[in-house]
């Protein structure tokens, strides 16, 4: 299992371009979960250094893509089965924070046109890889268009693991990630009711709790 050689490469961009190479084997799942992941065969692999290897690691660490394990061996982060309970119940209260923000914007209108248009990047069919990343990104912009950085920087800082449970997850088979799963969220907010929205979200994300739980349960 290797990556694409980055020795070619200028020196200032090695350490971007490892961490990205990184990040991409491990969404793609060409790591998965539990794998470890040795400096020494990664440097190979990438034709950098260990310590460019390692600077991106310790990034890929922050992310949460990245957890050490025993000894201190670096492998592909797994979330259990409370693990994922409980990030989902955290992205339900992120969320719901930033539909009652949306709501109460002078700029709702606004924010569920665009909304919609997200809507339809969502596919119910087509490689896993893409429906998780459009997916993600209508979740993100929901966030961002709140207005709240905090909020945004919150959710962020969990994307990480949230596409570890997703990879694990049998994304392809999770019914959440559907279209007409996302527009009753936006319908909430086109009528500026914020009781049905917050409820939409929680549902939406009790819902993926359960999936991906059970797949990591079976996994």
């Amino acid at each position: 299992m290797s990556v694409e050689s980055l020795s070619a490469l200028d020196r200032s961009t090695l350490r971007e371009r490892s961490l990205e190479a990184l990040r991409s084997a491990i969404l793609s799942g060409r790591y998965r979960p539990g794998d470890h992941l040795g400096e020494v065969e990664l440097a190979g692999s990438l034709g950098v250094s260990r310590g460019t290897v390692r600077e991106a690691l310790r990034h890929l660490q922050q992310e949460g893509l990245v957890t050490a394990g025993n000894r201190g061996m670096l492998r592909v982060n797994s979330l259990s089965s409370a693990e994922v309970h409980e990030l989902f119940r955290v992205r339900a209260a992120l969320e719901g924070l930033a539909v009652r923000e949306v709501i109460a914007s002078p700029r709702r209108e606004a924010a569920a046109e665009t909304l919609r248009t997200a809507v339809e990047r969502l596919s119910d069919e087509g490689e896993p890889a893409a429906r998780m990343e459009a997916d993600l990104a209508f979740h993100l912009l929901l966030c961002r268009l709140s207005g709240n950085s905090m909020l945004v920087e919150a959710w962020q800082r969990l994307e990480g693991r949230m596409r570890v449970a997703i990879l694990n997850g049998a994304a392809w088979q999770a019914p959440m990630m559907a279209r007409d799963r996302h527009v009753p969220i936006v319908e909430a907010i086109e009528r500026g009711d914020v009781e049905a929205a917050v409820r939409v979200v929680d549902e939406h994300m009790a819902g993926a709790a359960e999936h991906f739980a059970r797949a990591t349960e079976s996994s």
